[in-house]
């Protein structure tokens, strides 16, 4: 079968850094996708937030189309004619006086560890090479051995280092531990408002409120990594939104492509970003012309409201039935589904180790035609696009609830 055999090319000339599932996919639209060999499939994992708006959503395809027409890349040794409309509108959506763009989610972490650090010599006055950076447990901001090695998670940084100091890891969801980490040396604080990776865990009520109090009393960059909670998966533009916090800077990406190109951003007042000068941070396609036509679709889009909405009002319903899937019990007695996570559409569900694995559980909703994504152990995310609708959403429930009950 076609399926085998692409499976077999990979495995043998692809580097194991991934564990797909056993599907090869060809086609998409929307919130379905098609294999290789005709089947369809609803996608629940959406690139990891980074299909937001759907696979091949018109508005983003007919931007990249048209920019691909005309112009693909300059460097930023010279302007280009998009630039400035597509910084001037992702500044205007974070409330920020600039934006710096990239190409990575990884990229916005890095750039914004180094001009923590340079705002902390250059404005706060932190003695030269002392300044740290708080970072929160089961953190995940990217795969770069900057990153990786402040990681709590062995698969990340186990047998990669020495890894770079100045970071201090402790406990997510605890305002007290981040008062306590704080000395004269601090330039920030880095956390995910919602933690994806981890299994989609949202802090307690308030935590981003104390966050930022902390922050702006004691001089230190507030950091949020927006790259999976943002632009419209919680139901507001950012998840910080929640709890109306603004933190000084934004780091964006993922959806921000439009599943598209790769794109990402940090977005902060000039007083921040404005200690960066030429030579000092850059990128050879990071704001290229067509990632510049597709951030300014996807900000367009996300102008409307419409997404938000959506991922409110759905989100709403997708809890609502894993509640109700959480009450059922196993044969044996027990809930199959032990706890469920998350805000808007987005959702982890830890379910019995006993019934299986996560990937096992992936394994067979694929065959089921979802697809879903498992992350530590027994944990499974659901992560669909916007544009999935009501219908669907409840289908894919129902085919969670058949592989619950076979397990």
């Amino acid at each position: 079968m076609i399926t085998e055999e692409l499976i077999r090319l990979t495995e043998r000339h692809s580097a194991h850094n991934y564990h797909p599932l056993p599907v090869v996919l060809a086609t998409g639209e929307g919130a379905w996708v098609t294999d290789v060999e005709g089947k369809r499939y609803l996608d629940c994992l959406a690139g990891y937030s980074s299909l937001n708006f759907g696979h091949r959503h018109p508005a983003i395809i007919a931007a990249a189309r048209d920019q691909l027409d005309r112009l693909t890349l300059t460097s930023r040794a010279f302007h280009h004619d998009r630039f400035a409309e597509f910084v001037t509108a992702l500044a205007g959506l974070c409330g920020k006086d600039m934006v710096l763009p990239m190409n990575t989610g990884a990229e916005a972490v890095e750039t914004a560890i180094k001009v923590a650090r340079k705002w902390g010599y250059e404005v706060k006055g932190v003695a030269k090479d002392q300044a740290n950076i708080i970072v929160m447990e089961n953190n995940f901001h990217g795969r770069t051995t900057t990153i990786v090695g402040f990681s709590s998670d062995p698969d990340a940084y186990g047998g990669f280092g020495p890894f770079t100091p100045g970071f201090r890891v402790v406990k997510y969801g605890s305002a007290d531990a981040i008062r306590e980490a704080i000395d004269e040396n601090t330039v920030a604080v880095l956390l995910e408002p919602i933690q994806g990776e981890a299994g989609v865990y949202v802090p307690p009520d308030g935590y981003l409120t104390a966050v930022r109090e902390i922050c702006s009393a004691n001089r230190v960059l507030f950091i949020a990594d927006e790259i999976q909670s943002g632009l419209g998966r919680t139901g507001r533009t950012f998840a910080c939104d929640h709890e109306g916090v603004v933190p000084d800077l934004y780091l964006l990406g993922k959806a921000l492509g439009g599943g598209v190109i790769p794109v990402s951003a940090v977005a902060a007042d000039a007083e921040v970003l404005g200690v960066l000068k030429p030579g000092q941070h850059g990128s050879t396609f990071g704001g290229n012309p067509v990632a510049c036509a597709v951030a300014i679709a996807v900000i367009g889009l996300l102008k409307t409201g419409e997404y938000q909405a959506r991922a409110r009002e759905l989100g709403a319903f997708l809890h609502e039935r894993l509640r109700e899937l959480a009450e059922t019990r196993t044969r044996h007695g027990r809930p199959a589904i032990t706890a469920v996570r998350g805000r808007g559409l987005w959702a982890g569900i830890d379910i019995d180790p006993e019934l299986g694995t996560g990937r096992r559980i992936c394994e067979a909703l694929m065959r089921r035609g979802v697809l879903a994504k498992d992350t530590h152990g027994s944990t499974i995310r659901l992560a669909p696009p916007l544009v999935v609708s009501k219908d669907d959403l409840a289908w894919a429930i129902e085919q969670l609830d058949h592989v619950l009950q076979e397990l």
